[in-house]
């Protein structure tokens, strides 16, 4: 694994988090972790099932999605990842899953609201539902301007990636991202389980309300705000 063990190694542990978080099935999804100092990222390669998948297997590629280490061909979504390392210094890890609620979600083509205290402990803001890829973008580098989807949403929604770390692509499926590709994974994870309480909510009332402001407030800032004190790193 020559000079990249290290970064391939937290590349296949991301990965084999998905399958044991309810995750992915089979080959479904893919985690990628960066390294600014080199300027590469490794991602799970094509196709490969999780219980088949190995440290070795994980290739590192480029910021332009082009392989340089690795036996392997790398997920169909590096590009994707690519443009997001490229377009958002802050980034270190992504993971694209199809998780079932998060992707229910994107196929309905619907934000996720803000329903209750779980969601705003994570973001104060709906789960953006990008919109369906234009047909130029289709038909022309599909990988890469999914990755540009992505952007524009956040974008036209003047939306923070460094607050909003998960998103849906509409017709497709949820990606997020962290520091780090722990943080992206976990993201993924609550991602999930929000997508599977807000559809929860509408089933027992679909006129439920969306949470009030100053909850949303007082649950995100507790935990993200300058004077934050959940948990142990307060004091």
């Amino acid at each position: 694994m020559g000079n990249y063990k290290t970064l391939k190694e937290e590349v296949y542990e991301a990965n084999m988090q998905l399958p044991r978080l309810g995750l992915v099935l089979y080959s479904f999804g893919n985690a990628s972790a960066v390294d600014r100092n080199k300027g590469v990222f490794g991602i799970k390669p094509s196709g490969v099932p999780y219980a088949e998948l190995r440290p070795e297997d994980v290739v590192i590629c480029d910021f332009n999605g082009k392989p340089i280490d690795g036996n392997r061909r790398p997920s169909s979504d590096t590009k994707t990842h690519a443009v997001l390392y490229k377009e958002y210094d802050a980034i270190g890890g992504v993971v694209h899953t199809h998780s079932t609620y998060a992707t229910a979600w994107a196929q309905a083509l619907k934000d996720i609201p803000v329903f209750g205290t779980t969601h705003a402990d994570y973001l104060i803001t709906d789960i953006p539902c990008a919109l369906p890829m234009k047909d130029d973008y289709i038909q022309g580098d599909y990988e890469h301007m999914t990755g540009y989807q992505i952007f524009d949403c956040l974008k036209e929604r003047k939306l923070d990636y460094k607050e909003v770390q998960m998103i849906l692509v509409g017709s497709h499926g949820p990606f997020t991202w962290g520091t780090t590709v722990g943080k992206a994974v976990y993201h993924s994870a609550v991602c999930e389980e929000v997508a599977k309480m807000a559809y929860l909510t509408l089933q027992i009332n679909p006129d439920a309300l969306p949470l009030k402001d100053t909850l949303k407030r007082k649950h995100f800032d507790r935990k993200h705000g300058k004077d934050a004190y959940y948990g142990q790193g307060c004091r």
